[in-house]
């Protein structure tokens, strides 16, 4: 396992333009010239920024500019290169850098007493005998009793340093995806080794989390933090709430509901993403079917704000999911909230032992 990768994730708008066009194209464009093991642009559902401008494609007018998620990951050294030229794209929005761990090798080393997210980039057509691999993978990992995993489809990206982007009359075979499943260390670590046998060249990283919600049950708060480490860099924290799209809320899904209080509370921003399979807590794996009217698919909501607003926010995603839902948490050690009109410089990565 090697421990020295970052990831570097950018969150946008879809119609966001930089000096030579979208956004989107820049930062995968540029991704793509730096070869980087692993990049996948995500196309949100809803969300608002810190400036509290409503991103939704449940709204006529905004359906056009959709939220945008890009995650790049990468040595440290190459990610923070390749950092400098991000900051130089003309755009607005947030950025973070998220310590993670590459897994490689015959064998994962367990992480007991800890829980652990397991991220694997893989093609998004990739099948096992017949059956979708992505399928397959959450199979696997549900009969593992790992608390969650959520599928979530990319549109364009890069793998193991070569590009690839979604097309009409195209396979897209190679497009890559992310499976993200969160759980027990060990749980975690054992099905990692069982997945590299079962997908053609994963991609993965591990990381560490905290799991606080499992189908209602209140199992721990998030990790009460400082507003920064010892050498005066702040500590940011994300929580992400996985939902599915038929759960509901006062008559509105769940995550929406999610999405509206936390704007309603002053918090600095939140994004929803939508799966295409997955499960969460008791739930067995699930998605869109041919003929289905309803849509049946896991929803991941992520927020990052500072320890102080977190604490608050929790208290409205605990409220909202008193029966369902998979909640975590996760310190983030730097956040960057873009502007246009502002000259940025790197960002410095703060520390603290949880």
């Amino acid at each position: 396992m090697n421990t020295d990768f970052l990831t570097l994730t950018t969150y946008f708008g879809e119609r966001d333009r930089g000096a030579s066009g979208l956004v989107a194209d820049e930062l995968l464009d540029l991704y793509g010239s730096q070869r980087l093991a692993a990049s996948v642009l995500l196309r949100g559902t809803e969300g608002f920024s810190q400036r509290r401008q409503m991103r939704s494609g449940s709204l006529l007018s905004l359906s056009e500019d959709l939220p945008v998620v890009s995650i790049a990951v990468d040595t440290r050294e190459r990610i923070e290169s390749t950092l400098e030229l991000v900051l130089g794209i003309k755009r607005r929005g947030l950025l973070t850098l998220e310590r993670t761990a590459l897994l490689e090798g015959e064998s994962t080393a367990p992480m007991p007493g800890a829980e652990a997210k397991l991220t694997i980039y893989a093609g998004r057509q990739e099948r096992l005998s017949g059956v979708p691999a992505f399928v397959a993978a959450c199979e696997l990992l549900h009969r593992r009793g790992v608390a969650g995993a959520t599928v979530l489809l990319g549109v364009d990206g890069t793998r193991t340093g070569r590009r690839t982007r979604a097309r009409f009359f195209a396979a897209n075979t190679q497009v890559p995806m992310m499976i993200v499943a969160v759980g027990a260390g060990e749980l975690i670590a054992a099905a990692a080794d069982e997945l590299r046998e079962l997908l053609h060249e994963p991609f993965m990283t591990l990381e560490r989390v905290r799991v606080c919600k499992r189908d209602g049950r209140l199992l721990a708060r998030p990790h009460e933090l400082p507003a920064s480490d010892a050498q005066g860099l702040a500590l940011w924290q994300k929580l992400t709430v996985y939902t599915s799209q038929s759960t509901t809320r006062d008559g509105r899904p769940l995550n929406l509901e999610i999405i509206r209080r936390l704007r309603a509370s002053g918090a600095a921003g939140a994004t929803s993403l939508r799966g295409i399979w997955g499960f969460h807590g008791s739930h067995a794996p699930h998605g869109d079917r041919f003929l289905q009217i309803r849509r049946h698919v896991p929803v991941v909501t992520v927020t990052i704000d500072t320890p102080a607003r977190t604490a608050r926010s929790f208290e409205i995603i605990d409220e909202l999911t008193d029966e369902h839902g998979l909640v975590t948490s996760e310190m983030v050690p730097a956040v960057r909230a873009v502007d246009e009109a502002k000259r940025h410089r790197g960002l410095r990565l703060a520390s603290h032992d949880l």
